[in-house]
């Protein structure tokens, strides 16, 4: 039997030097003439083990990591195709405490199999819940989904089934799926991670969808950063077509579903809803009023499901397995799974499958081992450049979208960023109108100018020009935004700058100059 020899082809092993090891192990292999496969396979998400090498033995896979191209020559002298030990030895991957405590239901798959083989895919569950789906009726799907307890995973949480039944229910000749992979919130990669790791996932979540609302046509709206996201599911879509998991008759039944790949221009606004239509639809990317709501008006004027990659990733496991099963993880409103992105100045940053209920600090401290610096943790930012600064005192907070909201943050695409006691609380609220200003599609007033007046106010405090009418200032207009902004994009900037300012006050209220001469 040929070795298998498992490296990581996923963007974040990439950049931590990856396809150098691949290079260094294919030399290797030639100069001692032994013949194996090279299986380029997603991320486990450990990323502090990456590159992480695995090889297939007889006792099953053993993992290596992190390994450098160095570290390549010594590995084969001890034997790596059988498992042997050296210094980069790790054991069983599924051993590894990181990943042994999670609870993979979307992620089954990541990192353990080939990307692109459909074979390996149904080997390992793929297609179950495709299988069954085309064998019920559309209510039954939306049922099933409705009654798993499935939210929105890009960030507002809203319920998957009910999206799914106001698009069902309404009558149209065309309707349309769209996922959103526009994946542009700091510390996220989970989309990404599926699209280059288990593309197959995604494809059938939206051919599911499709026949659940009797949508024939589907688009992934990828953003323009993700390159080898978006070659590997256009080779995915490809090989799904000729399978005949898309097409006229998926999987041999009635029903008709296909969809392409698009990308984006690099707008992280796209990331909203309706903006991303307008994108799609060739247009400039601006946020638009609603109602209607896309369900019933969406992409082209027709009934369109817009989900996010993780909700439609989840929806396999919950069509093989039942709703019961999935609904059975996690806490009050919040069912099932969520893949936790953790970064920053952390120790093991990386991605974590876990149901909701962990507290804050679990992840952070115990997961994620505390800062890299050894620095003690000053605060956490969930949810993406929009998510509020939680301080330690906050960090009994449990991961749950009602828990969050009732502290006045939010769960958004469960990101994660760890700061240091180094951190500078008031250039991080400067950041955010900063960001919000930038990346304004500078539709409606309250964000388009709000955010900019907001760095200038925020510059006037660092210069300590009248420091408590600039507080006054920013908390007025953080009020404005937030109930005046047309999306999310402006409406949500004020829950970090107003997290900072609550939180950590001392920061806001610089030393006078003469007073720190004294």
């Amino acid at each position: 039997m040929i070795p298998r020899i498992y490296i990581p082809g996923d963007s974040g092993a990439l950049a931590l030097g990856a396809e150098k090891v691949a290079k260094a192990v294919r030399a290797e292999l030639a100069e001692r003439g032994i013949e194996a496969k090279i299986v380029r396979n997603g991320s486990r998400g450990a990323y502090f083990l990456e590159p992480m090498v695995e090889v297939a033995t007889a006792n099953g896979r053993v993992a290596y990591g992190p390994v450098k191209p160095s570290d390549v020559k010594s590995l084969f002298d001890c034997g790596l195709l059988t498992g042997g030990h050296h210094k980069r030895w790790l054991g069983a991957p599924d051993k590894i405490p990181f990943l042994a405590r999670q609870t993979r239901l979307t992620f089954a798959r990541c990192g353990v199999t080939d990307p692109l083989s459909l074979d390996h895919y149904k080997a390992h569950g793929g297609l179950n819940g495709l299988q069954n789906a085309v064998a019920m009726t559309p209510a039954d799907i939306v049922k099933q989904v409705t009654e798993s307890g499935l939210r929105g995973r890009g960030g507002a949480g809203f319920p998957t089934g009910i999206k799914w039944k106001t698009v069902l229910d309404t009558s149209a000749e065309r309707k349309y799926i769209v996922c959103n992979a526009d994946e542009g919130d700091s510390g996220t990669f989970a989309d990404r991670m599926i699209m280059e790791g288990d593309p197959f996932v995604l494809i059938e979540g939206m051919a599911i969808a499709g026949i659940a609302t009797g949508a024939t046509k589907g688009f992934i709206y990828i953003r323009s950063e993700y390159p080898h996201a978006v070659a590997v599911m256009q080779k995915a879509v490809e090989i799904a077509r000729k399978a005949g998991v898309l097409g006229v008759n998926v999987l041999g039944s009635a029903n008709s579903f296909d969809m392409e790949v698009r990308v984006g221009a690099g707008a992280y606004v796209c990331g909203e809803e309706t903006a991303l239509l307008d994108s799609l639809e060739g247009k400039r990317g601006q946020v638009r009023a609603k109602p209607p709501l896309p369900a019933h008006k969406g992409l082209f004027g027709k009934p369109t499901v817009i989900n996010n990659v993780i909700s439609l990733a989840s929806v396999p496991v919950i069509m093989d397995k039942g709703a019961a099963f999935y609904k059975d993880f996690g806490m009050g409103r919040s069912r099932g799974t969520i893949p936790i992105q953790i970064a920053g100045n952390v120790k093991y940053p990386g991605l974590y499958e876990a149901a909701f209920g962990m507290t804050l600090g679990e992840i952070v401290d115990d997961i994620g081992g505390g800062t890299a610096t050894g620095r003690p943790v000053k605060a956490v930012q969930v949810g993406g450049p929009l998510g509020a600064y939680f301080p330690r005192a906050l960090f009994d907070t449990p991961f749950d979208y009602e828990a969050f909201a009732a502290k006045d943050g939010l769960i958004g695409h469960a990101g994660i960023v760890v700061f240091d006691d180094s951190a500078d609380m008031l250039k991080q609220a400067r950041f955010a109108m900063e960001f919000c200003a930038i990346e304004s599609c500078g539709k409606c007033t309250p964000c388009r100018i709000g955010s900019t007046r907001g760095v200038e106010v925020l510059d006037r405090l660092a210069q300590n020009v009248e420091p408590e009418k600039q507080i006054a200032l920013v908390t007025d207009l953080c009020n404005t935004m937030k109930f005046g902004s047309l999306c999310a994009l402006g409406g949500f900037t004020p829950y970090p700058v107003m997290s900072a300012l609550n939180h950590f006050p001392d920061d806001f209220r610089p030393t006078p100059v003469a007073e720190a001469a004294e």
